[in-house]
């Protein structure tokens, strides 16, 4: 490699380094004392960097909050890619989601991204640089309708029900509530004795047996 290559090269993995270690300072920070009340020299603070660099990557607060939400979100869109190309059949598949959804919620950046979601619903404008995250979100939800279609088609999921918009349901309703109960230890709505994996495990064994196919 020529020396100015070599240069380009050292300068862009150093530029991605700092971004790396930015975002994850941010999604630290926004965690732990929430998005409105954190301010960009906190973030800087936290990164170890002054707050003239962290403006030159990230002119806005607003800008470094989706690029957090973003980054968090990438890991989910490859677990459904992963899931929905797999030589299974679509409860199967579903199975497998709510899995992961169990798994994850232990995830410390659930917190960040309940705060992320009240944030974005309450802004009255749209957040700037919003369009990356949405569409995210409509990758996510493409490699979801494969599934969805797959159930419509494989027989695995019973047929005297509307399948896509009980499968729409199902899987909104299961990841809404993994994040509630993310939460419970900060907002308890109910005493219970119940750990959330529990919880979690007990709906998800109620919604595959209600998808089933009565001779499934």
């Amino acid at each position: 490699m020529d020396p100015k290559a070599r240069y380009d090269k050292e300068r862009t993995d150093g530029k991605l380094n700092r971004l790396s270690v930015i975002l994850a300072a941010a999604e630290r920070v926004f965690t732990s004392k929430g998005i409105e009340k954190t301010t960009m020299q906190d973030i800087a603070t936290e990164a170890n960097i002054g707050i003239a660099t962290l403006f030159r990557y990230f002119p806005k607060k607003e800008k470094l909050i989706v690029a957090v939400a973003t980054r968090l979100y990438e890991p989910i869109l490859e677990r459904f890619q992963t899931i929905a190309a797999e030589p299974m059949t679509s409860l199967a598949q579903l199975a497998a989601l709510f899995d992961y959804f169990i798994e994850d919620h232990h995830n410390p950046s659930i917190t960040f991204m309940v705060d992320f979601e009240s944030y974005a619903a309450h802004s009255p404008e749209p957040i700037d640089g919003i369009q990356q995250f949405n569409s995210l979100n409509r990758l996510i939800s493409q490699e979801y309708e494969t599934i969805v279609r797959r159930g419509m088609e494989d027989g695995s999921i019973r047929t005297d029900i509307a399948v896509k918009e009980t499968l729409t349901t199902v899987i909104n309703a299961f990841g809404l509530f993994s994040k509630k109960l993310s939460l419970q230890n900060n907002i308890l709505l109910l005493e219970s004795d119940y750990p959330s994996d529990v919880q979690l495990r007990v709906l998800k064994h109620i919604l595959l047996d209600y998808l089933k196919p009565a001779n499934g």
